[in-house]
């Protein structure tokens, strides 16, 4: 895979959660010179954790210490990138905080270029359909068997978006509906699958599909290091969309 040239100022990086995801992440990192000053996992937390010389904090761990650790990160004013999925109930607390704080929290349900890309197909094909109402719509999402939350972010993200630019949908549901306001979310779970997404519109005489097929984790570890290079200096919460706008 082609990895983005280093960069000229080299940051420390602290890694929490270091499963597969964090070892790849390290690996783009120090190809681009950043050295990884932290690991932490479940055995080693955050609480006890000498944040004072690190630059970023990049976390890919578990969504029931998601929270903690943004809030011991903002608290020191230590910028943090978070991968982590299914912590989104807590947001409008964490958003708070970091406006309290003046901290710097830059989250995304994927931070795959090709998934953002298809968050705003997604949102343009939506606006195309909603008048066809003979087509409905539903998504479908396929991971890995160590993936903690279902659906995936990714595939929330996908849905609010249909909700947003389909008339006739105001909610989604994590099963097979048929139920007219809603959006089947159909999640599958197995073997050793980075993540694929698609939304598909059915009617009697077509289909219609988009589709994103992760081939590794280089892609998602890519877009959180350049986070990660992107957010210090800045205040505020950030997404993928002002990563990219810049």
């Amino acid at each position: 895979i082609h990895h983005p040239p280093a960069i000229a100022n080299p940051m420390n990086i602290a890694l929490i959660g270091y499963g597969k995801m964090g070892k790849e992440i390290e690996a783009i990192a120090t190809s681009r010179d950043h050295t990884i000053g932290l690991r932490l996992d479940s055995a080693n937390t955050i609480d006890n954790a000498d944040l004072s010389n690190i630059d970023a904090a990049i976390d890919f761990s578990v969504p029931n210490s998601a929270v903690n650790n943004i809030k011991a990160c903002l608290s020191v004013k230590l910028p943090i990138i978070i991968g982590t999925t299914g912590w989104m109930k807590n947001f409008e607390e964490v958003k708070d905080l970091c406006i309290h704080t003046q901290g710097a929290l830059f989250y995304a349900s994927n931070f795959s270029l090709g998934v953002n890309i298809m968050f705003n197909a997604n949102e343009k094909l939506a606006r195309l359909m909603n008048p066809h109402t003979s087509y409905n719509v539903s998504i479908e999402e396929t991971h890995h068997t160590e993936k903690l939350d279902s659906p995936s972010g990714t595939a929330i993200t996908l849905a609010e978006g249909l909700i947003k630019n389909l008339s006739g949908k105001s909610k989604w549901e994590n099963k097979e509906t048929s139920e007219d306001g809603s959006i089947s979310i159909i999640s599958h779970r197995e073997g050793n699958v980075p993540g694929t997404h698609s939304v598909s519109y059915d009617s009697s005489v077509d289909n219609i599909e988009l589709k994103h097929t992760a081939k590794g984790r280089a892609g998602f570890a890519i877009g959180a290091v350049t986070a990660a290079e992107w957010l210090p200096g800045k205040k505020g919460v950030f997404t993928m969309n002002d990563l990219l706008e810049n």
